[in-house]
């Protein structure tokens, strides 16, 4: 599965707009620059599906599971490769899950905010949340095995370039994700630029191989594209057709990404590049492979199934393939990363997450963020799987079953928004979801056979991931409560404090989650200090389930009388968030702010344990170790660092 990359979009997005001479204005895509779009997205949403030629066929036939490459098998297979692509892409993402986008953003989380926004208060809606923030864990164990498995599967063709390059196939793919990784601080708008051209040259080559092949066996064409053949592999042969599932769904892997990208491109513009260019490519390149194998003249030749991408390749072609394979991956990998640093921001904005450092790597492209945890956990996480499993092969057993389980969760999240958001009849949704469902419990059920050969692993990453999520969500609803209820009326501090206290010159702005009660920070700088100054700002930072809030609607504002202010920022879940900028905006309460006489006071809570504890023990000393660890508040919002105060103040759970 890949989220696909918020960075490399916005690096190919600038590069279109700037060859079309138009700007990007919201989400809006017109016609003229429909094809444009088209290719910018051949360059950044395809590399994982893209890639897929290197490993998917043969793993099918020569895998954990190997099955005798004879007519029916490969014929059954292409059939099973092209109808899946048909149903899973094109049908299940391009047609019909593209059209329920979040203010034209797309993804799991987008499409579970926009659910949640539409059915707050109903029952149903926390298993929902909780499937929406699995699906949002397994991306992540996905993350970790798409770089290990893309890059290893292009260097191990370099041994067919030359046999003395065999030794070294794992330091060469270690060295490649390592560099990959240390690159992702300095941005990739530069590199994105180049990922168009590269992919196109890619899916090129992909489809003339295929037809060096197909020209001698034509015929396998129709094979191909006749159900028939998947039908009877079925008949035949059983519960053989039903493992072969779970390599031949490796050919499908990245389908979900048309869906994350989907606010850069359009659902236009991918859906053109898809059904124009890339499916065809896709598509010659495994009927390519499969004449190879089944040569009408020579028969069934099994020697070729143990790696048919690199085996289709003539001598003379060798280097620019393998190259261009290598660089495919990097391009796949890259997306991957990227779309794990956009998943993190939205999973921090939603309340999924605790605070992480984000680094803005461009001035004018806010999509392009870098998060060095993120970006390091990562890595270390892909090097162990590179060293843990060795080659393309075995990582194939660990590939798939969190494809297929997040795909299964994007039907589940679908049914929601058929009933309840579109208002389908049911005569009109169940058809559709029946299909779906079919297909997905399948591919699931095939890819759990792989559990014990490495399957396991992205299921193991995916539950601990879930864990943390769901832990922190948990207790910052509990600790919000607790401290919402011994919090005092803000009429009432008025009234009380400010005729009371001395007041002093500047501004006091005090960060609070909530936007009802006196912030904890602002009660013990009047107890410890004694002092209030001559303007008081409640500021209270809201995310709304929307990616982007209109500039219009950025700002509430309401005086409180004697000169206490309640002030909040509202921020879509892709924004990010300058407290600073966003107050030299806001004029209407006193006059314009000056940082030079204006404080931060931020509350820094310490968390004791409670003897009703609202979580079992071990899940509030991991929230806690999680609120020891986050992000400041001060760097998070960017606030200045000498102007900021913090208070601390204990709170049980």
């Amino acid at each position: 599965m890949t989220a696909e990359s918020q960075q490399a979009a916005e690096g190919a997005q600038s590069a279109i707009e700037a060859a079309a001479g138009t700007g990007h204005h919201g989400h809006g895509h017109h016609g003229d620059g429909k094809l444009k779009l088209a290719v910018g997205a051949i360059g950044v949403v395809f590399g994982d599906i893209g890639t897929s030629p290197l490993y998917a066929f043969r793993e099918t036939f020569a895998g954990h599971h190997p099955i005798e490459p004879d007519r029916l098998h490969i014929y059954g297979v292409l059939s099973l490769v092209f109808w899946s692509m048909m149903l899973v892409v094109t049908f299940k993402y391009v047609m019909t899950i593209m059209r329920a986008d979040n203010k034209g953003e797309g993804g799991s989380l987008a499409l579970l905010a926009l659910i949640s926004r539409s059915s707050e208060g109903k029952r149903w809606t926390w298993p929902i949340v909780l499937l929406g923030v699995f699906a949002t864990a397994l991306f992540y164990g996905d993350s970790m095995i798409t770089p290990a498995m893309s890059v290893l599967s292009a260097t191990e063709g370099l041994s067919y370039v030359n046999k003395g390059f065999e030794p070294y196939i794992v330091p060469i793919a270690l060295a490649i994700l390592i560099g990959l990784f240390a690159l992702q601080s300095r941005g990739t708008a530069k590199v994105g630029m180049l990922f168009g051209p590269i992919m196109l040259s890619y899916f090129t080559m992909l489809a003339i191989l295929g037809l060096i092949h197909i020209v001698d066996h034509p015929g396998i064409i129709l094979e191909t594209l006749n159900p028939l053949n998947a039908l009877r592999f079925f008949y035949v042969d059983g519960f053989t057709a039903f493992i072969a599932l779970g390599a031949v769904v490796l050919a499908v892997t990245g389908a979900e990404a048309l869906y994350a990208d989907m606010g850069h491109f359009g659902r236009g513009p991918i859906g053109l590049s898809w059904l124009a260019f890339v499916l065809p490519a896709l598509m010659l390149n495994y009927m390519g492979q499969g004449a190879m194998v089944l040569d009408a003249e020579m028969g069934p030749r099994g020697d070729l199934i143990a790696d048919p991408f690199f085996q289709m390749m003539p001598d003379a072609w060798q280097v620019p393939v393998v190259i261009l394979a290598i660089l495919a991956t990097i391009i796949a990998s890259q997306a991957v990363i990227s779309g794990a640093f956009s998943l993190t921001q939205q999973a921090i904005q939603l309340g999924f997450m605790p605070r992480l450092r984000v680094e803005h790597t461009s001035a004018s492209a806010q999509g392009q963020i870098y998060i060095p945890m993120v970006n390091w956990g990562l890595m270390v996480m892909v090097i162990i799987l590179v060293l843990f499993f060795g080659s393309s092969s075995n990582l194939a057993a660990a590939y798939g079953i969190a494809v297929t389980g997040a795909m299964f969760i994007d039907t589940c999240l679908m049914s929601v928004v058929l009933f309840t958001l579109w208002k389908w009849p049911a005569w009109k949704a169940l058809p559709v979801l029946a299909v779906f469902f079919i297909v997905d419990i399948a591919y699931f059920g095939a890819n759990l056979i792989k559990v014990p050969d490495g399957g396991w692993v992205p299921l193991a990453i995916g539950l601990t991931i879930f864990t943390l999520l769901t832990t922190w969500s948990r207790g910052r609803k509990l600790m919000q409560q607790e401290m919402a209820e011994g919090a005092m009326p803000i009429p009432v501090f008025v009234k009380s404090a400010a005729n009371s206290a001395t007041r002093v010159p500047g501004t006091a702005v005090f960060m609070t989650s909530s936007s009802d009660g006196v912030p904890h920070a602002l009660l013990h700088n009047l107890k410890h200090n004694k002092v209030l100054h001559q303007r008081i700002i409640l500021l209270t930072i809201k995310i709304a389930d929307v990616p982007y809030v209109r500039a219009e609607n950025h700002c509430a504002l309401d005086d409180l009388g004697q000169g206490f202010h309640r002030l909040i920022l509202n921020y879509g879940f892709m924004q990010p968030i300058d407290v600073p900028d966003a107050l030299k905006r806001v004029t209407s309460c006193g006059g314009e702010f000056k940082m030079l006489e204006t404080s931060f006071f931020l509350s820094r809570q310490t968390l004791i344990a409670a003897s009703k504890p609202g979580m079992p023990i071990w899940r509030e000393k991991l929230f806690a170790w999680m609120l020891r660890n986050s992000e400041s508040a001060m760097e998070y919002f960017r606030l200045p660092t000498n102007r900021v105060v913090e208070l601390g103040s204990q709170v049980a759970i």
